[in-house]
């Protein structure tokens, strides 16, 4: 056991964030901590890291293990590049090695006991930096900034001028980079794109030590985590298993208390009838008895009534007409931002009914294509074309049409006059919006809150064909799992952007990814893109050219089928990568023996004695270590 939590209790006045709450993770352990928005995950780990003190109970880490805790926001102030400060997680590496580059100048000016000593020291030095993986460092350095998403060009860039994100994803590198023994994750994936939440899920699979871990992101979860903790109400309950085991787990468990809930009710009910009937009879025995029965009764351990949870909530979405087949016909799209070309000659339909996921890297253009089709940017070349009766509703966290003056539930029922106060608390409910929340100001809200009121008046708006720039930002798992039922169920069309890879599975009947400038076209959820995706990349060492329709095209291929040429060419190239990955390693086993061999030697008297021969192999060694490193950098290339 690495971490443990007995007995902790926190409140905020009379707001009871955790209340007589436990867990623990073991040591290697990779675990979740969830709940609603609110509920006092963030708080939790502040309590763990001791930026809040708890009101009651221990938080115990095991003597001598280290703790790393990611925020979700950073308040990082540096003049230093990007480069520079993710260099500083391995300052105590760095600072190594250029100890040992100044002993192994020294040693060319001692002799005799003052060179052994040296000697001893380097041998010291030496292991320890080979134990912290040395003379890999760098290449770690790139691959950690590679991951998540910085660009080589990036490197050079100044902390001071990078957004929130980017510094959440500067520190996250740090973090990783320093390889505490338990890692706290705040909403790790909150500003990565699909390559680099994958990249991350593979880091954190073969992560030695263990990992706690606040998020939204499902599929993330089910891949990352063996347990779940949750936190509802100030209790905190350990299920086993990933995420979807939990819900399973969880839905079983209440549905047991609430038939134990009402099982219970109708025994009461029938006691409470008898003692009544007993009354009624006004004789002394049967007052007795009644008497008798009600002592009985006001003994029973009452079982709660399990609470209602947003998933009874159930949003209608309902467009005010159908539209004709054709929803939207995009014919030789193109946007640049010169120098960098988004997308170009770019073709592809959407039907009827269709549930459209647009998915690709941070800035390859996926939220300017919806803002094209809304009219709010315009295409450098080409067209679309919208179909007969096509009545668009487009949710864009950039242009909220909110007015700042008015109660959230007045935005509802002002625009929607027909609506009942319930059924316009409900779907604010759906939203996170519930009690007294629903009469904040608008001006009042953050920019996520106001998101939501947004999407909220969205889903009224009876629109035949909704176009949703990253809908789940902001939301909870729960009203994630509203908006994924209310979307599956809408009779009208949809075309989105979204990073949330459990959202895609469970809503997209079709996949749009942007890669090298468009779009290649998937019929399936995600999983299947994966598959598919895996296909192609086990099939092609390289990229080739897409069209819209998601066919693998060239000047003599068509309708996705590669050439005879081509395939020969494919298979030389896969051929040739596999020759020079088994050179790479017989040299890489080669110089690795050879490192050892040269440590085995500096042990030697006849060899540690003479320092024209320890500086000789110094060099050796060094000469080694430069090797190494760029062949371990190739190697990871020809190993992809």
């Amino acid at each position: 056991m690495i971490l443990a939590c007995h007995g902790i209790s926190k409140a905020f006045g009379e707001d009871v964030i955790v209340k007589n709450g436990s867990f623990h993770i073991e040591d290697h352990e990779k675990a979740a901590l969830v709940g609603v928005n609110g509920a006092g995950k963030s708080t939790i780990f502040k309590m763990i890291v001791g930026e809040l003190p708890t009101d009651g109970g221990n938080i115990i880490v095991t003597r001598g293990k280290t703790l790393g805790y990611l925020a979700q926001h950073q308040d990082m102030n540096s003049h230093n590049t990007i480069y520079e400060e993710i260099k500083t997680a391995k300052a105590h590496i760095i600072e190594m090695e250029q100890r040992l580059r100044e002993m192994e100048l020294e040693m060319n000016e001692l002799s005799g006991e003052a060179l052994k000593s040296c000697m001893d020291t380097y041998h010291r030095l030496m292991a320890a930096f080979e134990r912290e993986n040395g003379y890999a460092c760098e290449s770690e350095i790139i691959g950690v900034l590679k991951g998540l998403g910085f660009g080589e060009e990036d490197f050079i860039r100044s902390i001071d001028t990078l957004s929130g994100g980017q510094k959440t994803r500067v520190s996250l590198g740090k973090l990783l980079l320093t390889k505490p023994d338990i890692l706290l994750l705040d909403e790790p994936t909150n500003h990565l794109d699909l390559n680099s939440i994958t990249w991350l899920e593979n880091y954190l699979l073969n992560y030695t030590g263990a990992v706690l871990i606040v998020s939204h992101d499902r599929y993330f979860l089910n891949r990352i985590v063996s347990k779940v903790i949750e936190i509802e109400n100030g209790e905190l309950m350990t299920y086993m298993g990933n995420y979807s085991d939990f819900s399973y787990k969880k839905k079983q468990l209440r549905e047991a208390r609430l038939k134990e809930y009402f099982n219970q009710q109708q025994e009461i009910k029938h006691h409470e009838a008898v003692i009544e009937k007993l009354r009624s009879f006004n004789r002394e025995k049967s007052i007795k008895r009644a008497e008798s029965r009600e002592k009985m009764l006001n003994k029973i351990e009452r079982v709660e009534k399990p609470m209602e949870v947003d998933t009874d909530i159930h949003l209608e979405l309902t467009p005010s007409c159908v539209s004709g087949n054709d929803v939207l016909t995009v014919e030789h799209l193109s946007k640049s931002f010169p120098p960098q070309t988004l997308f170009k000659n770019v073709n592809f339909e959407v039907k009827r009914g269709e549930r459209v996921a647009v998915i690709g890297d941070n800035g390859t253009g996926k939220t300017t294509l919806l803002k094209i089709l809304n009219n709010v940017l315009n295409a450098d070349n080409g067209s679309f074309t919208l179909g007969t009766n096509v009545q668009i509703g487009y949710y864009d966290q950039e242009h909220h049409v909110l007015h700042m003056d008015k109660s959230i539930f007045d935005e509802i029922s002002d625009d929607y006059p027909s609506l009942t106060n319930t059924e316009i608390r409900n779907m604010l409910a759906a939203f996170l919006f519930t009690g007294d929340d629903v009469f904040k100001r608008i001006s009042d809200l953050s920019g996520g809150e106001r998101g939501r009121v947004s999407l909220a008046k969205l889903m009224l708006s009876e629109a035949n064909f909704l176009i949703l720039d990253e809908p789940t930002n902001h939301l909870d798992i729960t009203s994630k799992e509203i908006l994924e039922r209310a979307l599956c169920d809408y009779t009208g069309t949809v075309l989105y952007v979204s990073h949330d890879r459990y959202f895609i599975n469970q809503t997209a009947t079709r996949i749009l990814d942007l890669v090298n400038h468009t779009f290649v076209n998937y019929i399936g959820n995600y999983d299947y893109y994966l598959e598919k995706k895996e296909e192609l990349t086990k099939a092609y060492s390289e990229t080739p050219v897409t069209t819209a329709s998601g066919s693998i095209s060239s000047n003599t291929a068509s309708e996705g089928k590669l050439s005879w040429q081509e395939q020969k060419e494919a298979q030389a190239k896969e051929r040739k990568r596999q020759n020079d990955l088994k050179k790479t390693e017989e040299r890489i086993t080669a110089l690795e023996e050879r490192d050892g061999e040269i440590d085995a030697l500096m042990t030697q008297e006849e060899i540690f004695t003479n320092s024209v021969k320890c500086q000789e192999l110094a060099i050796e060694k060094s000469q080694i270590a430069e090797e190494l490193e760029k062949l371990y950098e190739l190697w990871e290339e020809l190993e992809i």
